[in-house]
């Protein structure tokens, strides 16, 4: 964001002017909008997290300035919030999905994730299901407090792609994963017909028949898969994927006791972040109080730091920017660890 308001400095515009936050009420944002005058500030819920917000103003805004029907966004949500409601697994789509997942995996997550999606405007959903599913089920510990280490690995792209990238090693390498196809039935909007590559063969043709003679090859070998089919790429249809394998989630954490609804691990990573900053302004400091070149075990006893490592990175970082006024030496040939690194002094 203040990458966006210099930028908008720079062509003489006032940012606020061009500008809306979604946050937390009172948060450092909601803070900052105030004084910046932003357009607008639309609340969220501090209990709602990132990989769960599509639904509320931080995933609706952006698709509706990018043209997304978002009535009808909504409207599929709802009807597939309805659907994952039933009592009887057999009838609930998202209790189904989660069961597979749970068979596939021995309730360990044993086996990958493998999404291909036959249509090129599905490409982002194994992005999407890697936050959701990844941040939501990677947890140490259950909710009893009993170390499990759980996770479901996610990886994908799209089926037209896949076809010559990682298929060969799904049919004849490990058997460590499952695959989701993702069958859209028609091939254009609004019934449009797809070019004619062949006589009487379109290119959706051809992409049906991939996904078909993929999924065909993968049974052969005894690979498992599952098929979710949708008419078309719509709004209705995307929301209610995204209300499908948020539903998903919730249920499978259920079946391995973990909580889906908190992410420890990346709370733990910005703590981790924040001490490197720290450790980076410790460096600078002692660079220019010494004022002659230092190696990476000499700045490291300087600042009082038993991982070298860290420091190293630190300074490698430095160095490589003009900005932090850090240079480093290092003789022809010497292995970077070698370096000697020094600080101008700053007015």
């Amino acid at each position: 964001m203040l990458e966006a308001k210099a930028a908008y400095e720079r062509a003489g515009l006032r940012f606020g002017r061009h500008a809306v936050a979604v946050t937390q009420t009172q948060s450092a944002l909601d803070r900052f909008a105030l004084e910046q005058g932003f357009l607008a500030r639309l609340p969220m819920w501090d209990w709602v997290g990132g990989r769960t917000s599509l639904m509320c103003a931080v995933g609706l805004l952006p698709a509706g300035l990018q043209g997304v029907d978002l009535d009808a966004l909504i409207e599929g949500a709802r009807l597939m919030d309805e659907a994952t409601r039933a009592q009887e697994p057999r009838r609930n789509p998202a209790a189904l999905l989660a069961a597979a997942w749970h068979a596939a995996g021995s309730g360990r997550g044993s086996k990958a994730m493998v999404m291909l999606p036959y249509k090129d405007r599905l490409e982002l959903v194994a992005r999407y299901l890697q936050q959701l599913v990844m941040e939501s089920l990677g947890k140490r510990l259950d909710r009893d407090g009993r170390e499990v280490e759980q996770g479901l690995v996610v990886y994908g792209n799209k089926g037209s792609t896949d076809q010559h990238a990682y298929v060969q090693q799904l049919r004849d390498g490990p058997d460590n994963f499952f695959v989701t196809f993702i069958e859209v039935l028609r091939d254009r909007a609004e019934g449009r017909p797809s070019l004619e590559v062949e006589p009487g063969v379109t290119s959706g043709d051809f992409l049906s028949g991939f996904l078909q003679g993929t999924r065909a090859a993968l049974s052969e070998r005894g690979r498992e898969s599952l098929t979710i089919t949708i008419a078309e790429v719509d709004a209705r249809s995307i929301g209610a994927l995204v209300a499908l394998y948020e539903r998903a989630v919730g249920l499978y954490a259920s079946l391995v006791n973990v909580n889906a609804y908190h992410q420890p691990g990346v709370e733990a990573g910005k703590r981790a972040a924040a001490q490197v900053l720290e450790l980076q302004g410790a460096v600078c400091r002692a660079l220019r109080q010494r004022g002659v070149p230092l190696g990476v075990e000499e700045v490291a006893a300087a600042v009082g730091s038993d991982d070298p490592e860290a420091v190293f990175w630190v300074l490698r970082h430095l160095a490589a920017n003009p900005w932090h006024a850090v240079r480093q030496e290092l003789a022809p040939g010497a292995p970077p660890y070698e370096a000697r690194f020094s600080a101008e002094q700053k007015p």
